[in-house]
């Protein structure tokens, strides 16, 4: 017999859990507290299944039998009922902003507020672009452990070992935040820490025999390929600075009179504002570049739009281009090329060749006692290293 509000709500608590059914599957089950759940039990997929519509009394009777018909519907239909209040919950947070991709946008809005660098900001992008595609539209809060896990193993399963790591490291940036926020309680990316492939660390390739660099020099002067191509692999040589701070210079950082390039802190690895010397060779270049590239800020703009800077593959691809594989040289190989032939020529102070390469001492006693810039130095060692460049030719 179907029940009635009245033997509802004068069903015990007993020692165990208990059901008392209603009909077409509804029923009460009282819990050891009291509490009085409305649930329907279903088939599907060939499987029995519970359907939780909610607690008595904030939810009559009168309601659960109407929410009971609705269920019985969708399974009629071929609709998990269970399921479908899953995705109608998923699209609720959404609406709120509480999925993955949602917070997700908001944590890189506040890095872009602090002001991180492009590089750092892209790479953002890329890894929550990865991570999106999995379980952006996901609410936060019902992402697991394994569920990340699955897509950290597809970049794995690529061989991309750093590509894994510092995706999860990414994910749980954004799980943090999440925390910090109040909308999430934990974040699973901790419990991934050991899950993945170690990689195996490896120095970017650079050439560091004079000889050899000479006759990359060589090469650089022949490029076939874009002129802008050659003079970005010819500053990065001369100035020694990182691959991503040639790219995305823009010509106000430049002072040509004062011979100077000042790069923001928002752009450097180290968050610190980095000046660097100019030297004949440089300014040339520069001068050369400026008759090729007057109209839009950037000193190497994309061959598709002047309003953004060139792929950070391009001067790696032409140091394929000619002839030079990854274990060989890189376009970051430069700056080790520099700091090792400066080291060993004995003529630099060894602080002068760290300021100029933007690395701060990690010895917070020695980074308080070396505060200076050595900037005559080091622009007296801007001027031999392009003469030296020079030599290396001949």
């Amino acid at each position: 017999m179907p029940l009635s509000d009245i033997q509802i709500r004068n069903l015990k608590p007993r020692e165990k859990s208990y059901k008392v059914s209603d009909f077409e599957g509804l029923f009460v089950l009282v819990k050891v507290n009291g509490s009085r759940l409305f649930q329907f039990k279903y088939r599907m997929y060939g499987k029995e299944r519970l359907y939780s519509i909610g607690v008595y009394p904030e939810v009559s009777l009168a309601q659960a039998r109407k929410a009971k018909d609705s269920a019985r519907a969708k399974v009629a239909a071929g609709i998990d009922p269970s399921e479908a209040k899953q995705e109608e919950r998923r699209i609720r947070l959404e609406a709120k902003g509480q999925t993955f991709a949602k917070i997700g946008e908001t944590f890189l809005a506040k890095q872009r507020k602090e002001g991180k660098s492009a590089a750092t900001l892209s790479k953002t992008e890329y890894h929550l672009k990865l991570a999106n595609q999995d379980f952006g539209r996901k609410p936060i809060t019902e992402i697991t452990a394994p569920m990340i896990l699955k897509t950290l193993r597809k970049v794995e399963a690529k061989g991309n070992y750093e590509t894994a790591h510092r995706l999860r490291a990414r994910i749980g940036s954004v799980f943090r935040y999440a925390v910090a926020s109040g909308i999430a309680e934990t974040d699973p990316t901790y419990a991934l820490r050991d899950a993945l492939i170690r990689p195996t660390r490896v120095h970017r390739a650079a050439i560091i025999e004079p000889k050899a660099l000479g006759r990359l020099m060589v090469e650089i002067d022949g490029f076939e390929g874009q002129a802008t191509t050659r003079i970005g692999l010819k500053l990065l040589a001369i100035l020694a600075q990182r691959p991503g701070e040639i790219r995305n210079a823009v010509w106000s950082e430049f002072d040509l009179e004062e011979r100077v390039w000042s790069i923001p802190a928002a752009k450097m690895k180290m968050r610190r504002d980095h000046n660097v010397p100019l030297p004949d060779q440089a300014i040339a270049l520069l001068e050369e570049l400026k008759l090729m590239n007057n109209r839009g800020e950037y000193l190497f703009p994309s061959l598709r739009t002047w309003t953004r800077p060139m792929s950070e593959n391009t001067l790696n691809a032409a140091l394929r281009r000619m002839g030079y594989a990854g274990d060989e040289m890189t376009a970051h190989g430069f700056r080790a090329s520099f700091s090792t032939l400066a080291n060993e020529s004995g003529l630099w102070n060894p602080d002068a060749i760290e300021r100029a390469l933007a690395h701060v001492e990690k010895n917070e006693v020695r980074r308080a006692y070396a505060r200076g810039e050595h900037w005559e130095e080091r622009v007296r060692l801007a001027d031999w290293w392009a003469i030296q460049l020079e030599k290396f030719l001949t």
